[in-house]
Order: C-alpha cells, then structure tokens, then sequence
C-alpha cells in the first residue's frame, strides 16, 4: 500500500507534467461530469507510472484527472484517488505537431496563443504525436530587451533556445526592440563606426565602418555604440566621437516588470538589480540559462 498522500491539483498553476508518459490519454463513452467519471475511474487498475489521465470521447470532449494508485511496484494497481482538474466546459484541445509536449515553456506559449486563460485546461497531441496537457497556464513573463539588427536579436534568439531545452518553469517571453535604424533618424553623418560586421548594419545612410577592424585613419564619423566602444575609441584615437547610445541596459532603464538585457560592461558575471538582469553582451546558452534560472526562482510548477 502507498502511503503518499493525495496531491491536489486543481488550483495548481502550471500544471504541465513531466515526464508526459506519467499521463495516459484513453477512449471514454461516459457521462462527461464529474460524478460519472470518479465513478468510472475509482477501482479501476492503472499502469504504474500513470498520475494523469486524459479521458475523450467521439464527440471530442475532453477532460483531465488526476489519479493515485494503491501501490506503484507492480505493474497494475488499482486506483484509490482521483481528482477532477477539468470538464469539458473548461478544457480545449489542439493538435499541433511543432509543439514539444516535454517543454513546459511551449505548452504555455501555445496555451497563450490559444488565448487559454489561467483557469483553463488545454490538451496537446503535439510532436510525435504525444499527448499532454497544461492546466491553469500562468507562464512566468519575461521582457527581453534588445538590438536589432541582427535578427532574430540575438540575446531574444538565445533565451528561445534555452527554453526549447532547459528544465525551468513555463515561461512566456516578450521581445522589447531597440532598432538601431530607428536610433538613427534624424542623423546626418558622413559616416558611421560601428562595434563589428555582425550587427547586418550595412544599409544605414552613410558609410560604415567598423570598430573591432581599427581603421587606420580617424574618420568623421558618428559611432553608434556605448561605453565599453567609446574605451576603444578613446584608446584608438585618443578622443571620443558624437554617439548614438544603444546599451540595452541604459535604454531600458529601471523596470516593474521581469527584464533580461545584456551590457557589453559585464564579462563573466551577471548583475541583478531587483526585476532587471543584466548578462555580459557575449553571453552563451548556459549564461542565459543561470540567468533565466535566477529569474525564476520563485515560480510554483508542476
């Protein structure tokens, strides 16, 4: 007999199993109520690793429990406790193949495209044709701010990847842009330095020169950069030109919300200054994994 107690889940956030074999999508002909199916499923045996069961009908109803079995080392057991987490009236279904039903993040990120509120259910047949669902979706929202070009920004592009892998939290990202074009209007240079050839900023209305190439002679230009670049600047040439400022973190400013930037300042470390993260402008994916890690911290998942 197990001794564990019955979890309750139903006004849990973020309930997203994992992993997704625990849950089990079967065929029911029943009464979609909660009655009837407590009824259906009290005493019925369940394989070992189900804590979850998707129950479906032929008129594409669905609903979503929570099941404890009497004891999980035989195979089969019957099940002693079962909890209704959604009825038919508040759980949506979708098949969608691009969705990895193993991440979290991209089960709420569909669940919000879906426009599936935090009291709502949805059950996903995604890649491979797995089945899972989220319920109660209440992604943590960070706000990443960023340059562009390039595109995707970068930083936005690695905290993309990160979440298509790392085991966090559901995690709903906002792209916040600072368009270096746009930076730029109203100005009327003879020509522009900027940091290196990897920021696809060839099209500005002025020559372009680059930074990190040191072009031997001093040219009447307008650097678009920020402090670490003026350093260079002042080094190269002894003085500092006119500058377009474009550090992430200068421009956001101070935030309400969860923010992730980047500053060029930062080298190995990052800094933390109440809802703002700052990570070093060359951050790689485990950089920004700590960082989306430490933001967070204190969100409740399932």
């Amino acid at each position: 007999m197990t001794n564990i107690k019955p979890i309750l889940f139903r006004d849990k956030k973020n309930v997203a199993p994992l992993p997704y074999r625990n849950v089990s999508n079967q065929p029911y002909d029943g009464e979609m109520s909660e009655e009837k199916i407590l009824l259906h499923l009290m005493g019925r045996e369940a394989y070992r690793r189900t804590e979850f069961i998707i129950l479906h009908n032929d008129s594409e109803e669905r609903a979503v429990c929570a099941v404890l079995t009497e004891d999980k080392i035989p195979l089969f057991s019957p099940i002693v406790h079962t909890e209704v987490l959604a009825l038919p009236d508040s759980c949506s279904y979708i098949h969608d193949p691009e969705t990895d039903c193993a991440n979290p993040s991209a089960l709420a990120d569909l669940a919000y495209r879906k426009e599936i509120g935090p009291n709502g259910t949805l059950v996903v047949q995604g890649m491979y044709d797995h089945y899972n669902f989220i319920h109660n979706p209440d992604p943590l929202v960070i706000r990443v701010v960023e340059i562009a070009p390039p595109e995707p920004p970068k930083l936005y592009g690695l905290v993309k990847h990160v979440l298509s892998y790392a085991d966090l939290p559901p995690i709903r990202v906002e792209l916040e842009r600072i368009e270096i074009f746009e930076l730029c209007q109203g100005e009327s240079p003879n020509s522009y330095l900027v940091p290196c050839r990897s920021g696809g900023l060839e099209d500005l209305n002025a020559p372009v020169h680059y930074l990190d190439e040191r072009p031997h002679k001093r040219q009447d230009w307008t650097l678009i950069g920020c402090e670490r670049s003026l350093q260079f600047h002042r080094h190269y040439y002894g003085d500092e030109p006119p500058t377009i400022e474009m550090c992430p973190r200068k421009i956001a400013g101070a935030r309400k919300e969860l923010t992730l930037l980047k500053c060029c300042l930062l080298e190995f470390h990052q800094e933390r200054e109440e809802n703002v993260l700052t990570v070093p402008w060359g951050s790689d994916l485990k950089m920004v994994e700590t960082a989306l890690q430490d933001l967070a911290k204190e969100v409740e998942h399932v």
